[in-house]
């Protein structure tokens, strides 16, 4: 890029952060269409988000397909507008082999807040991360932040247990299963039991609810009993320390047992009962000191992801310095050479520059 390309995009980025900042949701759209398409100067533009984030409550909706995550979405998002408060939605949907957006991106599924400002909806491609989270929605997830939404729901793909990826993004994760066989309840073994601070029993008038809420209540006490006194992180069970000299009941205080509540989505019962849920998740995390933990969590993967990225930026770029990925696994297939060899042939200037800086 030239030197007068290079201020042009400062200078329309400074402008925009500037809108968006003040408001403008249209200055907040192109800001999350710029993070996605990973425009020129992105980065400076999250950059100078950050320090206007850390406001807005960040809910994770995830669950198996069918499971009603849409039409919950909608009604959480008319319900926190009904009490005034201004709600981002991010909808995680699976990538398109062909395009890389999002395949169901076109499709409505704010049906109760068309034309409703104040609920901006954003549909972004999950471009095959693993858990459906691309580092381009935390991102977004910032911008919703800086903007000064008071909620950001994400709802994602519902791809089994890589969803665990959403517990680095959102602050209370929730659940949903629907009634059925109890194969949805028995999915969750999988590992998204682990994630959930709250379980949502969606569909709540089919038949069977009552034993999935049953199911899923003897799974998370057998859950509680296993991780009893483990540094799990998640729930608090040994994430905040106690004496051995503290009684149970102060133990009590200091982990979260997750919830289950029933919904009817469709007809939003059971909505309010659900929202109420999460903002007592939402106490409980400010007073044990878990929200400061987790956002540390968070930062240190954020950082983690952005160096992977950076540092296999590079390597692409000694990959072919040496001829082209062809060119070298040719060379291993022929038995001139082997993998590890090749690793450290193109690794190798990389750590040498590393050494010099550090002498």
């Amino acid at each position: 890029m030239s030197g007068d390309a290079a201020t042009d995009v400062r200078d329309e980025n400074a402008e925009l952060v500037e809108e968006l900042l003040a408001g403008k949701h249209r200055a907040l759209a192109r800001v999350i269409t710029k993070i996605e398409n990973r425009a020129p100067g992105y980065r400076n533009l999250v950059s100078e988000l950050h320090e206007h984030t850390g406001h807005a409550e960040v809910v994770g909706i995830t669950g198996s397909p069918g499971a009603g995550k849409s039409t919950l979405v909608d009604k959480m998002a008319n319900y926190y507008r009904e009490r005034g408060e201004t709600v981002g939605v991010i909808a995680v949907d699976p990538s398109s082999p062909f395009t890389g957006g999002a395949v169901l991106g076109d499709r409505i599924r704010m049906a109760s807040n068309v034309g409703d400002m104040d609920v901006f909806f954003r549909s972004m491609s999950a471009r095959g991360t693993l858990g459906g989270l691309s580092t381009a929605t935390t991102d977004a997830v910032k911008a919703l932040d800086a903007f000064g939404k008071d909620k950001i729901l994400i709802e994602t793909v519902g791809a089994g247990q890589n969803e665990i990826d959403i517990v680095k993004s959102a602050d209370t994760v929730a659940v949903l299963v629907p009634p059925g066989s109890g194969d949805d309840v028995q999915m969750l073994k999988a590992g998204i039991l682990e994630i959930g601070d709250v379980f949502v029993v969606n569909k709540a008038d089919l038949d069977g609810a009552d034993r999935t809420v049953q199911e899923l209540r003897e799974m998370i006490h057998m859950q509680n009993d296993h991780t009893a006194g483990l540094a799990t992180g998640h729930h608090g069970a040994g994430a905040v320390g106690s004496d051995e000299t503290d009684d149970a009941e102060s133990d009590d205080e200091e982990s979260w047992e997750p919830a289950v509540v029933e919904t009817i989505a469709k007809d939003g019962e059971g909505v309010a009962d659900l929202v109420e849920t999460l903002a007592d998740h939402r106490a409980y995390l400010e007073s044990s000191g878990l929200l400061e933990e987790k956002a540390r969590m968070r930062y240190a993967e954020e950082i983690r992801n952005l160096l992977r990225d950076d540092v296999g930026g590079l390597l692409e770029g000694e990959i072919e310095r040496h001829g082209g990925m062809d060119e070298l696994v040719e060379g291993v297939r022929k038995r001139e050479t082997d993998p590890y060899t090749v690793a450290d042939e193109v690794i190798g200037p990389i750590e040498d520059c590393l050494d010099e800086l550090r002498d």
